[in-house]
């Protein structure tokens, strides 16, 4: 597998000159494709400065990343919206579904935006439905949905067109513990059938347990790596491990 995404010596400060705080010191990490990592790390440790970086949302203070080979990092603002549209998809906590727009609506648009024809529509999104276990409520309007639901639709949304990498900040945040697992279920499915590139940002150990790597960040810095054995009981137990060695807070 080739990388996805390079993190080089990556840097994050914010504030004046003289009153400059350090988020972020020489970050170095590489997302081969396919891969499914999650970022953890106690309140204020960066993960969500990290998350942006990576999905060009914001730009280092130091140091450059790559993202399907292209320096994002010295790439013009108008270029980053086209790579944002063409190679990334987003899960938010709050799900960010138009109220007035049907889920099918919804799941479509990012398909509708490029002008793909109708029927090349419907298959791709019943496709991700179906993945996601939302075929019975395409039709329903967010307001008629759980927020299991909402979160499921909002990543057959950010799936639709295939992107290189999705990048998921705290995807089950607002979520019951079942509506947690359905979610992480279909995440974990599309990762291995589709081979789908997820980066995720969670504070939660089961929630991480679903990922194949973990990277641990504490005072902007990556602290330690694990990898998982393939059993998502073990994980879960280095998880707990790691988070104890650290403290326990995240």
């Amino acid at each position: 597998m080739d990388e996805i995404l390079q993190v080089k010596n990556v840097s994050k400060e914010y504030g004046i000159r003289g009153f400059r705080t350090k988020v972020l010191e020489n970050i170095n990490l590489e997302v081969k494709r396919g891969e499914f990592i999650a970022i953890m790390g106690p309140s204020g440790a960066g993960k969500t400065t990290l998350l942006n970086l990576m999905s060009t949302l914001d730009n280092p203070s130091k140091g450059e990343i790559l993202l399907d080979g292209i320096k994002i990092t010295k790439t013009k603002n108008k270029d980053l919206s086209q790579i944002r549209r063409d190679k990334i998809g987003f899960i938010f906590q709050d799900y960010n579904l138009l109220d007035n727009m049907s889920l099918m609506d919804n799941i479509a648009l990012p398909l509708a935006l490029e002008r793909v024809s109708s029927l090349e529509i419907e298959k791709r999104v019943l496709k991700m439905a179906s993945i996601f276990g939302i075929e019975d409520h395409l039709k329903k309007y967010p307001c008629e949905l759980s927020g299991g639901q909402k979160q499921r639709g909002s990543a057959a949304r950010a799936l639709i067109k295939n992107p290189s990498v999705v990048f998921a900040d705290e995807p089950t945040g607002a979520l019951d513990s079942r509506a947690s697992s359905d979610l992480l279920q279909c995440l974990s499915e599309i990762n291995t059938k589709e081979k789908s590139t997820i980066i995720m940002v969670t504070h939660d150990p089961l929630t991480a347990s679903y990922a194949k790597e973990i990277y641990m960040l504490n005072d902007g810095k990556v602290s330690c790596r694990l990898s998982s054995d393939g059993n998502r009981k073990n994980f879960y137990g280095k998880i707990i491990d790691m988070l104890a060695s650290v403290g326990g807070q995240v």
